[in-house]
């Protein structure tokens, strides 16, 4: 199967380069080498470097600077400050050094709800992956009306505001006036009538969880779609005929295809619902009793809320430490990947 599978690609899309790229025009030097010298050749050749991709990049770089970039800067210089309303107020700068990051790395409460974030992120990640990955295979086995159809209902979900979306579900998910409590009576289960989903963590994050996936499938399953698009449908009759099922159909084409896709959209989701804050703090401001905070939410807490503002800006910096080591890993992952693409071709 795998040489058939080979074969079908080599006359499907042949491919000449990394990404699959045309095959370049071949100079008339008979050397079997481009007739016009490639941009690191004529750097080697003392070739000055043109500026205009640079002047290009210039006010995206300065943008970058000032909107986020002095933001940060201020951040890390709160992190070190013991501000609070009394030091706001009458504008004294009170230095504690590393003070706030000892008191926050001491706590419980700080790891309690790193551990916690960790495995909500990790939860809804999973479902939004492979719930986005069915539909868009779905997508993919549709007819064009139905697909056309499902494709404008998740634009449509995709397209709704996070604060109206959340607002839907709080009256979707309302203890008195809620939908899902009047369905869940009429089908039988008369004890959900006056059921509070906000009232413990595990139902409250079920609510947060069906929120945040629900708004993170269309993504997924838009682009997946999109991709599958693009691999040979000559590789597909090829398995088809050595007899391989759906599954081994995906495993042995779609997946090694999609790898790539797979490993970004699975990394932008990580991003994604680790910072979520709007659905959570709306949902049900990280309660009850604090159960269902977020790094994100812990820092806003600490920080409006209990006027905490330097260890607010603190913990916000230890929040983007560990998405800066999820973003090492991802890159990590994807240079591994460029290499064996580079060693196999």
């Amino acid at each position: 199967m795998a040489v058939q599978l080979d074969d079908a690609a080599d006359k499907a899309a042949p491919r000449t380069g990394k990404g699959d790229a045309p095959p370049a025009r071949r100079g008339g030097r008979g050397d079997g080498s481009s007739g016009t010298p490639s941009a690191p050749a004529r750097r080697a050749a003392g070739a000055p470097a043109r500026p205009t991709p640079y002047l290009l990049l210039l006010p995206a770089l300065l943008a970058t600077a000032v909107f986020l970039g002095w933001p940060m800067v201020r951040n890390l210089l709160l992190s070190f400050q013991n501000l609070n309303m009394k030091e706001l107020i009458q504008h004294l700068t009170d230095w504690r050094g590393t003070g706030n990051y000892q008191e926050i790395l001491g706590s419980e409460q700080f790891w309690r709800v790193t551990s916690r974030t960790v495995v909500f992120t990790a939860a809804n990640v999973v479902l939004i992956m492979v719930l986005g990955v069915l539909i868009g295979l779905l997508l993919a086995r549709l007819g064009t009306t139905v697909r056309l159809v499902l494709s404008a209902a998740l634009v449509l979900a995709w397209a709704m505001p996070v604060i109206a979306a959340t607002t839907v579900f709080q009256w979707l998910f309302d203890s008195r006036y809620g939908v899902v409590n009047w369905v869940l009576d009429r089908l039988g289960w008369h004890s959900m009538a006056h059921y509070d989903w906000v009232g413990s963590q595990l139902s409250t994050f079920f609510v947060i969880t069906v929120l945040i996936v629900w708004q993170s499938l269309p993504f997924v399953a838009l682009n997946l779609y999109a991709a599958t698009t693009t691999i040979p449908k000559e590789l597909y009759e090829a398995a088809r005929m050595d007899g391989a099922g759906t599954w081994k159909v995906f495993t042995s084409v779609t997946f090694p295809f999609l790898k790539p896709f797979f490993l970004a959209t699975t990394f932008l989701e990580i991003i994604w619902v680790f910072k979520a804050f709007p659905q959570i703090f709306a949902i049900n401001q990280g309660g009850p009793d604090r159960l269902t905070e977020t790094l994100p939410i812990y820092a806003f807490t600490e920080g409006v809320g209990n006027l905490h503002f330097g260890m607010g800006a603190a913990i916000s910096l230890l929040t983007i430490v560990v998405l800066l080591a999820m973003t090492a890993y991802y890159l990590r992952l994807t240079f591994k990947q460029e290499q064996q693409e580079e060693n196999g071709l």
